[in-house]
Formats: C-alpha cells, structure tokens, sequence
C-alpha cells in the first residue's frame, strides 16, 4: 500500500495517534510517538515499535535496506545518523505501511 505522493505530500502526514504496521501482514512496525516531521514527502520514524519489527540489510555505511520482520516485505530505507537529532537514525518508507488507528 502506498500512501504517499512524491509530488503529492505523505497523505498521513499529520497522522501522529495510529500504530503503523505491515500492510502484507499487519506486522507491528512503528509508533507515532517516533515519527517526526520533515522535507521528504515519505513518513520518517527514529525507532521501531519492538526489536523484532523489522529486518535489516546493508546497503551502504550509511544505509540499511528494512524488511518487515515477520513476512519479509519491503518497507524502505534506514538512514544512520540522519535522523532529527545527533546519532539518531532515520526510517523512511515509501511504501508496505498502513496504520491502525
């Protein structure tokens, strides 16, 4: 499920009460309480829900490509130390998100 525009905005962009989880399989994946207003028009979190929540695979120093923990389904990206604090990581998904009021 997509639920962002690249020239439309995030169209849950001032969605900040839901549980966002898998859309495959409902995986729990981040808390609003972690997402954080930015320039990207995709939905930025510094932290996952739980430990197990997703998965993850290196794609550069600075980068990881993240999975849903429990079916393996594309998220998006994790960006190390770029997040809105010093040494903070930033996720960003373009896509595989819905939320759960």
């Amino acid at each position: 499920m997509s639920f962002c525009q690249f020239f439309g905005g995030e169209i849950y962009k001032d969605h900040f009460k839901p549980i966002y989880v898998c859309s495959q399989c409902s995986h729990p994946l981040f808390s609003s309480r972690s997402k954080f207003s930015h320039s990207s028009p995709w939905p930025a979190f510094t932290e996952t829900i739980r430990e197990d929540s997703v998965t993850k695979h290196m794609e550069s120093l600075t980068a990881f490509k993240v999975l849903c923990g429990k079916c393996g389904n594309g998220l998006g990206h994790e960006f190390v130390n770029d997040g809105p604090k010093e040494g903070v990581s930033r996720f960003i998904f373009s896509h595989s998100l819905k939320f759960v009021p």
